[in-house]
This record gives C-alpha cells, structure tokens and sequence, in this order.
C-alpha cells in the first residue's frame, strides 16, 4: 500500500501512527499547531471525527480501505460478540501484524516486506501474505535460507523480549515464535479508538 509523506498525514490526524512521527520533534510541531488556533476536538463534526478514526486505524495496520471495510463487515456479522474485540482480534492476527508483535521487526512496514519477500515459515509452509490469518498454536519461524540475512543475524543480539505481548511468544536464538492465544484489546495502547470507526461503517 503506497503511502504519502507520513509527518504530513500523522500530523492531519494528530497521531503518531508511524515510526518516524514517534519522536519529541512530532510532538512539538502537533503542541504549535495547537497554539495557532486550530479547531478544539469539541468543535469537529462527528463524521470528521470517526473519518480521522479510522484513517488511524488504517494507517497504524498498513491496509488498504477494502481490507478495513471487509474486515468491519466480519466482525459485525459474527453474532453473540462485540464487534469491536472481533475486529481488533483480526487485526492483531494478521501475520505481518504477529511478525512486528514478536519483535521479528522494528515496524509494522517491514514486517510485511518480510512476509512479503517469503522470509517466514508458519508451520512448516512457506508463506508471503501479509494479510494471512494466524490461529492460536501456530508455530512461525524465519526461512532456513533467510537465516544469514541482515535483517535477523544479529536479532539474538538486539531483540527486545519486554515489548512482547503475553499472546505470542518468541525466541531470538532459534527465530522461532508461537501463538499462544488470543490477542488482548487494549484501549489504553492504541492511537485510535475502534468504537468510533465502527460508527464510521454503521452510517
């Protein structure tokens, strides 16, 4: 999914959904653009407030406008469930998605050219779609070919095993990963809120 100039469009959405707006410099220019007088959250129309939503939620998983719509649909069809924990649960378990949660990449971007370029391995198949969905038990792995490539040779060395979640587990040594269970939503530890995106599909 091609993307334009990320600080132009996390700073329209007032978020730092991308890695390079994660930085005190963003939060500076978001802090003097308050100051210039722009409109007060209170003064935005409801559409414009779930529009910015859900471009969030996009923008922070990588997918396309198809993809998010389709992925709503599912969750609202699936009876006797909150769409909302339906619809957070098929985006963390997208594999790109479960890549980046393992610490396999430092972004949700990268995760997916490793997808992509046919670096993973889940149980046993070799497999090069982002969107593909994981299911608890499954075993992900880096390529026995793709072993000496930059990306992983030194991760032993610089992976990060506090930032992984409690539902996958991985280890950096072996390149090997697992679902353990179902992902947990978290409001507190996204930059969107999901309730208002599924009032963006209900209109």
């Amino acid at each position: 999914m091609k993307i334009g100039p990320k600080f132009k469009i996390a700073k329209r959405l007032g978020a730092p959904i991308f890695e390079k707006t994660q930085s005190q410099k963003f939060e500076l220019s978001l802090a003097r653009g308050g100051r210039r007088g722009n409109r007060r959250p209170g003064q935005m129309s409801d559409y414009k407030r779930q529009l910015i939503e859900k471009q969030k939620m996009r923008f922070t998983y990588g997918i396309t406008e198809k993809q998010l719509r389709r992925y709503v649909d599912e969750a609202v069809a699936k009876e006797g469930h909150q769409p909302v924990t339906i619809l957070m649960d098929r985006l963390e378990r997208r594999l790109d998605n479960v890549i980046y949660r393992m610490g396999l990449a430092k972004t949700r971007r990268l995760a997916r050219q490793i997808v992509s370029h046919g670096h993973i391995i889940v149980n046993g198949k070799r497999l090069n779609v982002p969107s593909h969905k994981v299911r608890t038990g499954d075993v992900i792995t880096v390529r026995e070919g793709s072993r000496q490539s930059a990306l992983f040779v030194n991760l032993a060395d610089t992976h990060e095993a506090a930032g992984v979640p409690a539902w996958v587990s991985f280890d950096a040594k072996k390149l090997e990963g697992t679902v353990k269970g179902a992902p947990v939503y978290n409001p507190a530890e996204t930059l969107f809120d999901p309730e208002q995106v599924m009032e963006f599909y209900s209109r």
